[in-house]
């Protein structure tokens, strides 16, 4: 039974650091069972193109290839939904109505982002409506951009990607938030501030305008959505994790472990940047500590 199997590790998670992690233990020929609910930020992503090599791919081929590879190398793979985690002489993780132990554990479980409530937006997700200016910000280059957001940060968002990507940039923001400085500065920058709520993108086949509550509308072909996100991390609670000044992300050390001895935290999680390039790159630091601690054992 897999309660009385022991792993050498368990991976929470098939996003881009699960899986280089995966990949790793698997050549060491390690124990390695991987849980994964489906879906995910980088599954939803329809095309990548900072990974080194990959001209262009969509994160569905990403981890689809990805898991391919790690079963390749005998790591196992389920489908389920990790709810909790716990520490004693091993490591037990509940998923469903299974428990499994394991000597480390690696989380590489994902955020998800906040999403405004607005019609047709699934329809233009990943392709004309982005929310990660390193993933996506290029894809503005030169085109009518609307930023849509409610903070402070939001208008940084604007002027960034103005000096970066194009010139022609309507911020709405849903409250007015904007300090006198700010708004002045968004004049200098020529940058229009509408206070609205947006209920609707208008388009067939391409975007077109996107209309606010009251029915006034504005041109646009892209629009940034800037409401950040939160943690995957509802099964994590009870490991009393040490996290930054907010509270927010969990830190770790130069090989991705936490503050609890033998959990790694690798991806959007923890502190560092959420790239796909940079969370397997994570991975792989992490499966390499562990290879070598194991030995120690």
């Amino acid at each position: 039974m897999a309660e009385k199997l022991i792993y050498d590790c368990i991976i929470i998670g098939a996003g881009p650091g699960g899986l280089q992690a995966a990949i790793y233990l698997g050549r060491y020929n390690r124990n390695v069972l991987l849980i994964d609910r489906g879906g995910g930020r980088t599954q939803h992503a329809k095309h990548i193109e900072n990974f080194l090599t990959q001209k262009a791919i969509s994160g569905e081929e990403i981890i689809k290839t990805g898991l391919e590879q790690a079963r390749s190398f005998n790591v196992e793979v389920e489908k389920g939904l990790v709810t909790r985690v716990l520490k004693k002489d091993y490591f037990e993780i509940y998923a469903g109505e299974k428990k499994y132990l394991s000597k480390f554990a690696i989380v590489s479980s994902g955020v998800y982002d906040n999403l405004p409530g607005i019609e047709n937006l699934y329809k233009f997700l990943g392709i004309s409506l982005f929310t990660c200016v390193d993933c996506d910000g290029y894809k503005t280059t030169n085109k009518k951009l609307v930023i849509i957001g409610n903070s402070i940060k939001t208008v940084h968002l604007a002027i960034a990607m103005k000096e970066m990507f194009t010139k022609d940039i309507t911020l709405i923001l849903y409250t007015d938030k904007a300090p006198e400085e700010y708004k002045e500065e968004l004049k200098d920058e020529n940058i229009p501030l509408i206070i609205g709520r947006p209920v609707k993108i208008i388009g067939e086949e391409k975007m077109e305008a996107i209309e606010l509550q009251g029915g006034s509308r504005f041109e646009c072909e892209v629009i940034m959505s800037h409401f950040g996100f939160k943690l995957n991390d509802s099964f994590l609670p009870g490991l009393n994790l040490k996290k930054d000044r907010d509270g927010f992300k969990y830190i770790v050390s130069s090989t991705y472990e936490s503050s609890l001895s033998g959990l790694y935290i690798v991806g959007p999680l923890n502190q560092g940047n959420d790239q796909v390039v940079i969370a397997a790159g994570e991975g792989a630091v992490a499966a390499i500590d562990i290879k070598k601690r194991l030995l120690e054992l």
